[in-house]
C-alpha cells in the first residue's frame, strides 16, 4: 500500500494552487520560528483556499498548549505537530483540550531514543538543533523491524529517493519540505513529481 504524503511549509497562495493540484493527503503550515513561519491570519486564509480533502497539520515547538487548541478549535489546522520538548502530559492535556491528533517528531540520530505513547502518530526526522528541516537524512535502517505503530518518515526527502525510502521502510507517509524547492520557494513540478513516485510505490 503506497503511503500517505505530507507537503510542509507552505508559505505564498502559489503553493496552494500547487498542492490542490498535486492532492497529497497533508500540508503542513509552520508556526514554530523558521524561514517558513506563517502566522494565525495567514494560516486561516490558506485553510480556506485549500482543498477541504487536504488535513493540515499545524508544526510547533514547545508552544503553549492553549493556543494550539484555539488553532484547532477554530478549524485552522487538523492535526498538530510537535517538535520541541512536548511531553507525555503536554500531549495528553491538548487531546483533552479539543481532541487534536497528534504527531511528535523524534529526532533520529545513530540510534533511536525511547518511543512516547501518548502521541496518534510519531515522526521521525534527522537529528537536529533546529529540530528539523535540515534537508538531510538519516540512516533509514535504524527503523527497520523497530517501530511497530504508523509513522511519518521526513529528514531530507527528494523526487530522488522517495521510492528508495518507500520501498525499504513503508512508512505510513512521506513528509518533504526543502526537497520540492527551488531557490527557497515551493516547486510545482518537484511537488507534482514527489507525489507521484509516492503514489506509485511497488
Amino acid at each position: 500500500m503506497c503511503p500517505a504524503v505530507k507537503i510542509c511549509g507552505l508559505t505564498r497562495p502559489e503553493d496552494l494552487v500547487a498542492l490542490n493540484s498535486a492532492m497529497p493527503e497533508y500540508a503542513g503550515f509552520v508556526f514554530a520560528p523558521s524561514r517558513l513561519q506563517i502566522d494565525e491570519r495567514t494560516a486561516a486564509s490558506f485553510k480556506e483556499r485549500l482543498n477541504p480533502q487536504i488535513k493540515v497539520v499545524g508544526v510547533f515547538v514547545n508552544e503553549k498548549v492553549d493556543v494550539i487548541a484555539k488553532l484547532h478549535c477554530r478549524g485552522i489546522i487538523d492535526l498538530a505537530q510537535l517538535h520541541g520538548d512536548e511531553d507525555g502530559g503536554y500531549i495528553t492535556l491538548l487531546k483533552k483540550l479539543c481532541g487534536c491528533t497528534v504527531i511528535k517528531s523524534i529526532g533520529v540520530g545513530n540510534g533511536l531514543p525511547s518511543l512516547p505513547h501518548e502521541p496518534d502518530f510519531l515522526l521521525f526526522d534527522t537529528l537536529s538543533q533546529q529540530r528539523g528541516a535540515t534537508g538531510q537524512t538519516f540512516d533509514w535502517t535504524v527503523l527497520e523491524n523497530v517501530c511497530d505503530r504508523p509513522y511519518f518518515l521526513a529528514g531530507g526527502l527528494t523526487p530522488n529517493n522517495v521510492s528508495d525510502a518507500i520501498a525499504l521502510l513503508s512508512p505510513f507517509c512521506v513528509d518533504v519540505s526543502s526537497g520540492v524547492e527551488t531557490n527557497g520557494y515551493k516547486d510545482i513540478s518537484k511537488i507534482h513529481e514527489f507525489v507521484r513516485l509516492a503514489k506509485t510505490c511497488p
